[in-house]
């Protein structure tokens, strides 16, 4: 993996597919919209076995995000659920908003020039 790649379990995928199936995105996501983006995202991502079950976030749920990064050797989590942003950082993986880690990547990109 190199940085800034994205990576997803199963459990993750499954999950992203069942909450893009919801009624109320059905009026913005078309069944075929929501394949071409899963089969784009499951070719671009690297697949991660989930080598270690984790039960350490207040909502049992979003474990699997946790089991990815330790099992993906993740450099961070991104995410907007009050749930995970509370566990930061998790085993030393920082836990950031998407507002900080686009700040970040902004940060180290302006460094670079």
């Amino acid at each position: 993996m190199h940085a800034g790649d994205i990576i997803v379990s199963a459990d993750v995928v499954a999950e992203l597919n069942g909450v893009l199936c919801r009624e109320k995105f059905r009026r913005y996501v078309t069944e075929e919209e929501r394949e071409r983006f899963l089969q784009s995202l499951l070719r671009e991502a690297g697949l991660i076995e989930i080598e270690q079950k984790i039960q350490a976030c207040r909502d049992p749920k979003d474990d699997k995000f946790l089991e990815l990064a330790v099992s993906g050797d993740a450099d961070c989590i991104v995410s907007g659920d009050e749930d995970l942003l509370s566990l930061d950082p998790f085993r030393g993986i920082p836990i950031l908003t998407p507002e900080k880690f686009l700040d970040a990547l902004l940060k180290d990109r302006s460094k670079e020039k």
